[in-house]
Protein backbone atom coordinates (compact mmCIF):
# COMPACT_ATOMS: atom_id res chain seq x y z
CA UNK A 1 0.00 0.00 0.00
CA UNK A 2 1.17 3.67 -1.01
CA UNK A 3 1.60 5.17 2.73
CA UNK A 4 1.31 9.22 2.08
CA UNK A 5 4.14 10.36 2.58
CA UNK A 6 5.13 8.51 -0.59
CA UNK A 7 1.87 10.29 -2.22
CA UNK A 8 3.22 13.64 -1.35
CA UNK A 9 6.98 13.06 -2.81
CA UNK A 10 5.54 11.14 -6.13
CA UNK A 11 3.06 14.60 -6.25
CA UNK A 12 6.28 16.84 -6.13
CA UNK A 13 7.91 14.90 -8.97
CA UNK A 14 4.89 14.87 -10.99
CA UNK A 15 4.36 19.02 -10.55
CA UNK A 16 8.17 18.80 -11.54
CA UNK A 17 7.52 16.59 -14.62
CA UNK A 18 4.82 19.19 -16.08
CA UNK A 19 7.21 22.16 -15.74
CA UNK A 20 10.08 20.20 -17.30
CA UNK A 21 7.46 19.43 -20.16
CA UNK A 22 6.20 22.94 -20.28
CA UNK A 23 10.28 23.96 -20.80
CA UNK A 24 11.11 21.80 -23.31
CA UNK A 25 13.25 19.67 -21.12
CA UNK A 26 13.29 15.72 -20.81
CA UNK A 27 14.63 15.18 -17.35
CA UNK A 28 15.99 17.31 -14.77
CA UNK A 29 19.34 16.53 -12.72
CA UNK A 30 18.57 17.19 -9.07
CA UNK A 31 22.20 16.96 -6.97
CA UNK A 32 21.13 19.72 -4.01
CA UNK A 33 20.57 17.47 -1.50
CA UNK A 34 17.50 19.43 0.09
CA UNK A 35 15.94 19.27 -3.19
CA UNK A 36 16.51 15.50 -3.58
CA UNK A 37 15.10 15.23 -0.02
CA UNK A 38 12.09 17.67 -0.77
CA UNK A 39 11.39 15.43 -3.96
CA UNK A 40 11.85 11.81 -2.78
CA UNK A 41 12.48 11.44 0.94
CA UNK A 42 15.98 10.09 1.14
CA UNK A 43 18.16 12.45 3.85
CA UNK A 44 21.49 11.06 3.31
CA UNK A 45 24.85 13.05 2.29
CA UNK A 46 25.64 12.12 -0.99
CA UNK A 47 22.77 11.51 -3.31
CA UNK A 48 21.46 12.62 -7.24
CA UNK A 49 17.87 12.19 -8.51
CA UNK A 50 16.92 12.11 -11.94
CA UNK A 51 13.34 13.18 -12.53
CA UNK A 52 11.99 11.99 -16.66
CA UNK A 53 9.05 14.89 -18.04
CA UNK A 54 7.40 11.09 -18.57
CA UNK A 55 6.91 10.53 -14.91
CA UNK A 56 9.90 8.09 -14.48
CA UNK A 57 12.88 8.90 -12.10
CA UNK A 58 16.01 6.84 -10.50
CA UNK A 59 18.56 7.98 -7.62
CA UNK A 60 22.25 6.84 -7.21
CA UNK A 61 23.59 7.39 -3.96
CA UNK A 62 26.95 5.44 -2.50
CA UNK A 63 27.20 1.98 -0.21
CA UNK A 64 26.83 3.95 2.57
CA UNK A 65 23.25 4.53 2.39
CA UNK A 66 21.98 1.18 0.87
CA UNK A 67 19.65 -0.03 4.02
CA UNK A 68 18.81 3.25 4.32
CA UNK A 69 18.06 4.75 0.78
CA UNK A 70 15.91 1.19 0.61
CA UNK A 71 14.09 2.16 3.95
CA UNK A 72 13.03 5.93 2.85
CA UNK A 73 13.03 5.83 -0.65
CA UNK A 74 11.21 2.96 -1.66
CA UNK A 75 9.66 3.86 -4.98
CA UNK A 76 12.15 4.96 -6.69
CA UNK A 77 14.95 2.56 -9.46
CA UNK A 78 18.21 3.06 -7.34
CA UNK A 79 21.98 3.09 -8.72
CA UNK A 80 24.54 2.52 -6.26
CA UNK A 81 27.85 4.93 -7.22
CA UNK A 82 30.02 6.87 -5.44
CA UNK A 83 29.56 9.91 -7.85
CA UNK A 84 25.73 9.76 -7.81
CA UNK A 85 25.45 12.78 -10.60
CA UNK A 86 27.65 11.20 -13.02
CA UNK A 87 26.50 7.91 -12.69
CA UNK A 88 22.76 9.34 -13.19
CA UNK A 89 23.65 10.75 -16.40
CA UNK A 90 25.86 7.90 -18.30
CA UNK A 91 22.58 6.43 -17.96
CA UNK A 92 20.67 8.73 -20.12
CA UNK A 93 20.25 7.82 -24.33
CA UNK A 94 20.13 10.88 -26.32
CA UNK A 95 18.95 13.39 -28.22
CA UNK A 96 17.85 14.50 -24.78
CA UNK A 97 17.89 17.84 -22.83
CA UNK A 98 18.97 17.72 -19.32
CA UNK A 99 18.42 20.13 -16.78
CA UNK A 100 20.66 20.94 -14.34
CA UNK A 101 20.24 22.78 -11.01
CA UNK A 102 22.41 26.03 -12.07
CA UNK A 103 22.07 27.87 -8.91
CA UNK A 104 23.79 25.15 -7.18
CA UNK A 105 26.57 23.44 -9.99
CA UNK A 106 29.96 25.04 -9.76
CA UNK A 107 31.54 25.34 -13.18
CA UNK A 108 34.07 22.92 -12.11
CA UNK A 109 31.17 20.40 -11.62
CA UNK A 110 29.55 21.36 -14.59
CA UNK A 111 32.70 20.59 -16.53
CA UNK A 112 32.84 16.79 -15.00
CA UNK A 113 29.12 16.79 -16.08
CA UNK A 114 29.30 17.58 -19.60
CA UNK A 115 32.49 14.71 -19.40
CA UNK A 116 29.56 12.28 -18.69
CA UNK A 117 27.13 13.16 -21.44
CA UNK A 118 27.40 11.91 -25.07
CA UNK A 119 27.43 14.24 -27.80
CA UNK A 120 23.69 14.06 -28.31
CA UNK A 121 22.75 15.29 -24.87
CA UNK A 122 22.22 18.55 -23.94
CA UNK A 123 22.50 20.21 -20.38
CA UNK A 124 20.57 22.93 -19.91
CA UNK A 125 20.76 25.20 -16.93
CA UNK A 126 17.34 25.63 -14.94
CA UNK A 127 17.09 27.86 -11.71
CA UNK A 128 14.32 28.48 -9.22
CA UNK A 129 12.07 25.66 -10.58
CA UNK A 130 12.02 23.51 -7.20
CA UNK A 131 12.07 27.09 -4.83
CA UNK A 132 8.51 27.49 -6.67
CA UNK A 133 7.21 23.93 -5.52
CA UNK A 134 8.75 24.57 -2.15
CA UNK A 135 6.79 28.10 -2.02
CA UNK A 136 3.77 26.69 -0.24
CA UNK A 137 3.55 23.47 2.11
CA UNK A 138 1.66 20.63 2.79
CA UNK A 139 -0.06 19.88 5.72
CA UNK A 140 2.61 17.26 7.09
CA UNK A 141 5.31 19.22 6.23
CA UNK A 142 3.58 22.70 8.75
CA UNK A 143 3.04 19.89 11.29
CA UNK A 144 6.38 19.31 11.35
CA UNK A 145 7.52 22.94 11.39
CA UNK A 146 5.23 23.49 14.66
CA UNK A 147 6.28 20.99 15.84
CA UNK A 148 9.70 21.55 16.16
CA UNK A 149 9.14 25.39 17.07
CA UNK A 150 7.57 23.57 19.82
CA UNK A 151 10.61 21.79 20.79
CA UNK A 152 12.93 24.94 20.69
CA UNK A 153 10.34 27.20 22.54
CA UNK A 154 10.10 24.94 25.24
CA UNK A 155 13.85 24.46 25.40
CA UNK A 156 14.61 28.24 26.12
CA UNK A 157 12.09 28.76 28.80
CA UNK A 158 14.09 25.83 30.51
CA UNK A 159 16.93 27.91 30.53
CA UNK A 160 14.79 31.15 31.37
CA UNK A 161 14.37 29.31 34.51
CA UNK A 162 17.79 29.39 35.51
CA UNK A 163 19.75 32.18 36.39
CA UNK A 164 21.64 33.95 33.75
CA UNK A 165 23.13 37.00 35.18
CA UNK A 166 26.78 36.02 35.80
CA UNK A 167 27.15 33.17 33.09
CA UNK A 168 28.69 33.62 29.29
CA UNK A 169 26.98 33.76 26.52
CA UNK A 170 28.60 30.80 25.44
CA UNK A 171 27.48 28.87 28.12
CA UNK A 172 23.90 29.74 27.86
CA UNK A 173 24.37 28.99 24.25
CA UNK A 174 25.70 25.42 25.17
CA UNK A 175 22.74 24.78 27.53
CA UNK A 176 20.01 25.57 25.01
CA UNK A 177 21.24 23.27 22.20
CA UNK A 178 21.52 20.61 24.82
CA UNK A 179 18.12 21.06 25.77
CA UNK A 180 16.88 21.15 22.43
CA UNK A 181 18.91 17.75 21.45
CA UNK A 182 17.45 16.06 24.82
CA UNK A 183 14.03 17.01 23.97
CA UNK A 184 14.26 15.30 20.78
CA UNK A 185 16.32 17.49 17.81
CA UNK A 186 18.72 16.23 15.44
CA UNK A 187 20.81 19.57 16.04
CA UNK A 188 20.20 23.36 16.24
CA UNK A 189 19.14 24.90 13.03
CA UNK A 190 22.21 27.33 12.82
CA UNK A 191 24.74 28.13 15.18
CA UNK A 192 23.26 29.89 18.48
CA UNK A 193 23.14 33.27 19.10
CA UNK A 194 23.21 34.99 22.54
CA UNK A 195 24.47 38.50 22.44
CA UNK A 196 24.72 40.47 25.52
CA UNK A 197 24.89 44.08 26.29
CA UNK A 198 27.38 45.60 23.33
CA UNK A 199 27.26 42.51 21.59
CA UNK A 200 23.71 43.07 21.14
CA UNK A 201 23.76 45.82 18.50
CA UNK A 202 25.90 42.73 16.71
CA UNK A 203 22.91 41.17 14.49
CA UNK A 204 25.07 37.94 14.16
CA UNK A 205 27.19 38.27 17.05
CA UNK A 206 27.08 34.37 17.84
CA UNK A 207 28.07 33.09 21.30
CA UNK A 208 31.28 34.40 23.02
CA UNK A 209 32.87 34.64 26.41
CA UNK A 210 31.73 37.71 27.56
CA UNK A 211 30.05 37.39 31.06
CA UNK A 212 26.25 38.66 31.15
CA UNK A 213 25.74 41.34 33.70
CA UNK A 214 23.31 43.99 35.08
CA UNK A 215 22.39 46.58 32.38
CA UNK A 216 22.59 44.65 29.18
CA UNK A 217 19.82 43.75 26.64
CA UNK A 218 20.53 39.94 25.91
CA UNK A 219 19.14 38.72 22.39
CA UNK A 220 18.94 35.03 21.76
CA UNK A 221 18.41 33.67 18.41
CA UNK A 222 18.32 30.03 17.94
CA UNK A 223 16.36 27.04 16.38
CA UNK A 224 16.19 23.16 16.76
CA UNK A 225 16.26 20.85 13.36
CA UNK A 226 14.41 17.69 13.69
CA UNK A 227 13.01 15.60 10.66
CA UNK A 228 14.47 17.45 7.89
CA UNK A 229 12.71 20.54 9.11
CA UNK A 230 14.06 23.91 11.47
CA UNK A 231 12.64 26.36 13.61
CA UNK A 232 14.10 29.65 14.14
CA UNK A 233 13.41 32.45 16.60
CA UNK A 234 14.68 35.12 18.42
CA UNK A 235 13.47 37.27 21.89
CA UNK A 236 15.44 39.88 23.50
CA UNK A 237 15.14 40.34 27.37
CA UNK A 238 16.79 42.91 29.46
CA UNK A 239 18.71 42.01 32.25
CA UNK A 240 18.67 44.38 35.25
CA UNK A 241 16.40 47.16 34.82
CA UNK A 242 16.55 48.95 31.72
CA UNK A 243 16.90 52.51 31.05
CA UNK A 244 14.97 54.82 29.31
CA UNK A 245 16.16 54.66 25.98
CA UNK A 246 16.76 50.21 26.30
CA UNK A 247 12.50 50.19 27.17
CA UNK A 248 11.81 53.18 24.14
CA UNK A 249 14.15 50.74 21.46
CA UNK A 250 12.56 47.34 22.84
CA UNK A 251 8.61 48.90 22.55
CA UNK A 252 9.44 49.85 19.22
CA UNK A 253 10.58 46.83 17.59
CA UNK A 254 7.61 45.19 19.58
CA UNK A 255 5.03 46.91 17.71
CA UNK A 256 6.83 46.93 14.47
CA UNK A 257 6.98 43.46 14.66
CA UNK A 258 3.23 43.29 15.56
CA UNK A 259 2.28 45.01 12.21
CA UNK A 260 4.54 42.76 10.33
CA UNK A 261 2.36 39.95 11.73
CA UNK A 262 -0.72 42.08 11.04
CA UNK A 263 0.40 42.63 7.47
CA UNK A 264 1.38 39.48 6.82
CA UNK A 265 -2.11 37.76 4.82
CA UNK A 266 -2.43 36.56 1.68
CA UNK A 267 -2.64 38.54 -1.58
CA UNK A 268 -0.02 40.83 0.64
CA UNK A 269 3.23 42.18 -1.46
CA UNK A 270 6.16 41.08 0.40
CA UNK A 271 7.56 44.61 -0.05
CA UNK A 272 4.54 45.80 1.91
CA UNK A 273 5.12 43.11 4.62
CA UNK A 274 8.60 45.08 5.26
CA UNK A 275 7.58 48.17 5.01
CA UNK A 276 4.74 47.52 8.11
CA UNK A 277 7.87 47.06 9.81
CA UNK A 278 10.13 49.72 9.16
CA UNK A 279 7.22 52.23 8.81
CA UNK A 280 7.30 52.21 12.85
CA UNK A 281 10.71 52.14 12.79
CA UNK A 282 11.52 55.31 11.16
CA UNK A 283 8.83 57.29 12.95
CA UNK A 284 10.35 56.27 16.12
CA UNK A 285 13.61 58.07 14.71
CA UNK A 286 15.60 54.59 14.27
CA UNK A 287 15.62 53.84 10.61
CA UNK A 288 19.17 53.76 10.03
CA UNK A 289 19.57 51.41 13.15
CA UNK A 290 17.23 48.84 11.43
CA UNK A 291 19.90 46.72 8.81
CA UNK A 292 18.48 43.65 7.64
CA UNK A 293 15.25 42.66 5.92
CA UNK A 294 12.31 41.44 7.78
CA UNK A 295 11.77 38.16 7.10
CA UNK A 296 11.80 35.06 4.82
CA UNK A 297 10.50 31.56 4.77
CA UNK A 298 11.67 28.62 6.82
CA UNK A 299 11.27 24.84 6.21
CA UNK A 300 13.71 22.52 4.90
CA UNK A 301 15.87 25.31 4.94
CA UNK A 302 16.54 27.65 7.83
CA UNK A 303 16.49 30.56 5.06
CA UNK A 304 14.19 30.52 2.24
CA UNK A 305 11.57 32.00 -0.47
CA UNK A 306 9.72 33.80 0.23
CA UNK A 307 11.79 36.97 1.13
CA UNK A 308 9.99 40.15 3.32
CA UNK A 309 12.13 42.69 1.95
CA UNK A 310 12.88 45.95 0.51
CA UNK A 311 13.35 44.40 -2.96
CA UNK A 312 11.26 41.29 -1.83
CA UNK A 313 9.27 40.04 -4.97
CA UNK A 314 5.67 38.56 -5.09
CA UNK A 315 2.84 38.36 -2.66
CA UNK A 316 2.24 35.94 -0.01
CA UNK A 317 -0.01 32.84 -0.53
CA UNK A 318 -1.44 30.74 2.26
CA UNK A 319 0.71 27.77 2.84
CA UNK A 320 3.77 30.00 2.59
CA UNK A 321 5.88 30.48 6.08
CA UNK A 322 7.35 33.91 6.82
CA UNK A 323 9.48 34.88 9.84
CA UNK A 324 8.77 38.80 11.04
CA UNK A 325 11.92 39.70 12.56
CA UNK A 326 12.72 43.36 12.85
CA UNK A 327 15.54 44.85 14.99
CA UNK A 328 17.14 47.53 16.01
CA UNK A 329 20.90 47.80 16.57
CA UNK A 330 22.60 50.65 18.24
CA UNK A 331 26.49 50.71 19.10
CA UNK A 332 27.47 50.92 22.43
CA UNK A 333 23.53 50.50 23.74
CA UNK A 334 22.40 47.18 22.47
CA UNK A 335 19.96 45.55 19.81
CA UNK A 336 17.14 44.18 19.82
CA UNK A 337 15.33 41.49 17.53
CA UNK A 338 12.56 40.01 17.95
CA UNK A 339 11.15 37.24 15.48
CA UNK A 340 8.73 35.03 15.39
CA UNK A 341 7.92 32.08 12.56
CA UNK A 342 4.12 32.20 10.72
CA UNK A 343 1.86 30.02 8.33
CA UNK A 344 0.26 32.55 6.14
CA UNK A 345 -3.14 31.25 6.39
CA UNK A 346 -6.75 32.82 5.18
CA UNK A 347 -7.24 35.45 7.67
CA UNK A 348 -4.36 36.15 10.45
CA UNK A 349 -1.46 34.09 10.27
CA UNK A 350 -0.47 31.42 12.55
CA UNK A 351 2.01 31.77 14.99
CA UNK A 352 4.07 29.04 15.88
CA UNK A 353 6.82 30.23 18.28
CA UNK A 354 4.67 30.50 20.75
CA UNK A 355 6.82 32.90 23.75
CA UNK A 356 5.54 36.06 25.30
CA UNK A 357 7.00 39.24 24.15
CA UNK A 358 6.50 41.90 26.45
CA UNK A 359 9.66 43.18 27.84
CA UNK A 360 11.02 40.46 30.50
CA UNK A 361 13.60 41.66 32.60
CA UNK A 362 15.66 39.01 34.25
Amino acid sequence: MTSFADTRFSNRRRALAATLAGQRIDAMLVTHLTHVRFLSNFSGSNAALLVSKDLSASMCTDGRYTTQIALEVPDIEVIIERNSAKALLATVEGPRRVGFEADYVSVAQLDRLQEAVGEDVTLVPVTGVIEELRLKKDVVSLQRLRDVAALATGALETVLQGELRGRSERDVAAELEYLMRKSGAERPSFDTIVASGPNSAKPHHGAGDRIIRDGDLLTIDFGAHDRGFNSDMTRTFMVGEPSEQQREIYELVRQAQLAGIEAATPGTALVDVDKACRDIITAGGYEDYFVHSTGHGIGLDVHEAPYAAQTGEGVLESGMTLTIEPGIYVPEVGGVRIEDSLIIRDGAPEIITIMNKELIVL
